[in-house]
């Protein structure tokens, strides 16, 4: 039932995308809103009690939901509530539009919109940036947020009472975002709890995708990468993720490489480079490489589709 729950919601939101301004998650925004300024009294218990409030009021109906469907009624009404949440806390094209249309901007040589459009999708200044430093940025947000919309979900839906914490991971990825990220809540107390249930959650998650990111790419470079570059990204998950699909693309990413562009970032711990081994394997970001994440993201995207196949032919037949 999960393969085909996963498998449904993915032809779903094919033919019908799932944006990110939808009422459902406008009214997950605003009960966090709402929560936040309940809360935030400048006081880590503060945050604490919000993140609990809003993931126990979020995941605890759809599990008793999912248990009734499945206990009461039949199969069938699980698998459909299965696909339904699946439907909803997938986000594998939630943002694909702005990746095409950089890249489609890129390729007609239309900079300045392609400067805009990434300002949007990362909510970051972009201005001044040449099209190798667009392409580089691009990558790396579609990379996280293939992660976070898609493999996470996955690796999560595969757990007893799936759809129930399919939900706590995409809620825990937004609150630890949306309470540490913008500029009023930066460095704030409120926060920090958010952040580190979201970096437990996303432990196993974050390697298994690197770890597919390695198997469909350059396996060698993928890993070498990962154990060497890793640590420069100030989050743990983040270079991971990002070191191993950069190693697997045969791109830098983060910049501080050798002869590569240096674009300083809040997620990146710029070393300095002393000698060619310290040279992240590659090249530097070019617009060749954003059809190449397409790639990489559908070729991991069918390998975790084909492991989580073989699971459930496992599961029939024992």
């Amino acid at each position: 039932m999960t393969f085909f729950s996963i498998l449904c919601a993915l032809l779903i939101e094919q033919l019908q995308p799932l944006r990110s301004e939808n009422p459902i998650y406008r009214a997950v925004k605003s009960f966090a809103t709402r929560v936040e300024a309940w809360c935030n009294a400048g006081e880590q218990k503060n945050g604490r009690l919000g993140w609990w409030l809003i993931v126990l009021t979020l995941t605890v109906p759809t599990a008793l939901i999912y248990w009734v469907c499945l206990y009461k009624l039949n199969i069938f009404a699980a698998l459909i509530w299965n696909i339904l949440i699946v439907y909803l806390t997938l986000g594998f094209r939630h943002y694909s539009h702005y990746f095409t249309s950089i890249q489609l901007a890129l390729h007609s040589g239309d900079e300045d919109t392609a400067r805009s459009l990434l300002a949007e999708w990362t909510k970051t200044d972009t201005t001044g940036l040449y099209a190798s430093e667009i392409s580089r940025l691009a990558v790396e947000k579609a990379l996280i947020t293939t992660h976070r919309s898609v493999f996470g979900v996955f690796f999560w839906f595969l757990m007893p009472a799936g759809p129930a914490f399919a939900v706590m991971y995409r809620v825990a990825e937004y609150l630890a975002r949306i309470w540490n990220e913008p500029q009023n809540m930066k460095n704030e107390v409120f926060g920090q709890h958010a952040a580190h249930m979201f970096y437990i959650l996303d432990w196993i998650p974050s390697r298994l995708t690197a770890i597919a990111f390695a198997i469909v790419g350059n396996f060698e470079d993928a890993i070498y990468a990962w154990r060497n570059f890793a640590h420069r990204w100030k989050n743990e998950s983040e270079g991971i993720i990002l070191a191993s699909g950069g190693g697997a693309l045969g791109v830098w990413l983060g910049g501080a490489q050798e002869n590569a562009i240096e674009l300083p970032t809040d997620a990146l711990v710029v070393d300095s480079v002393a000698n060619q081994s310290d040279v992240m394997p590659g090249e530097p970001a070019s617009i060749r490489f954003l059809q190449s994440t397409v790639g990489l993201v559908w070729r991991a995207l069918l390998l975790w589709i084909l492991l989580l196949l073989l699971l459930s032919m496992t599961a029939w037949l024992a």
